[in-house]
């Protein structure tokens, strides 16, 4: 694969990650970190973009098609639904911090956008969690394989 391809491919696997799809970004970007042909910290910067803005495409399902939440195509069921928003009346916006943990960071990321926060908070505080993850990754990729 050229370089174009690897980044493509990363981007890719974490745009997917972080939706409801199943994806694995992790192992995507620690098999090019062990192929040690790239950057780790372009491979960490593409990783985390494409994450976030597929958390972004969340927000976004939540805040204009919340009215379609009973359809079967909807991201996230109504179990999900309900357990995210009881986590935001608990902990607020800092709940996004939560947004790269499995299974309960996608329907997370729907809900902030059903309660309307506010993209920029949302977008500052998913960035941090999603680079933080990768950066962690890395460095067990890095120092511990």
């Amino acid at each position: 694969m050229n370089e174009t391809e690897v980044y493509f491919t990363l981007f890719t696997s974490s745009f997917v990650s972080s939706t409801v799809l199943p994806g694995h970004s992790e192992l995507t970007l620690t098999a090019f970190i062990y192929l040690n042909k790239f950057s780790t910290t372009n491979l960490i910067l593409v990783a985390s973009l494409g994450n976030i803005l597929g958390s972004v495409l969340n927000w976004y399902l939540g805040f204009y098609f919340v009215k379609f939440k009973e359809k079967k195509w909807f991201p996230i069921n109504s179990s999900q639904l309900e357990k995210a928003s009881l986590w935001f009346a608990t902990y607020g916006k800092w709940t996004l911090f939560l947004s790269w943990v499995p299974f309960i960071g996608d329907p997370l990321t729907v809900v902030a956008g059903i309660l309307r926060i506010p993209i920029i908070t949302f977008v500052i505080i998913v960035s941090i969690s999603k680079i933080l993850r990768y950066v962690f990754i890395s460095f067990i990729a890095l120092n511990v394989f």
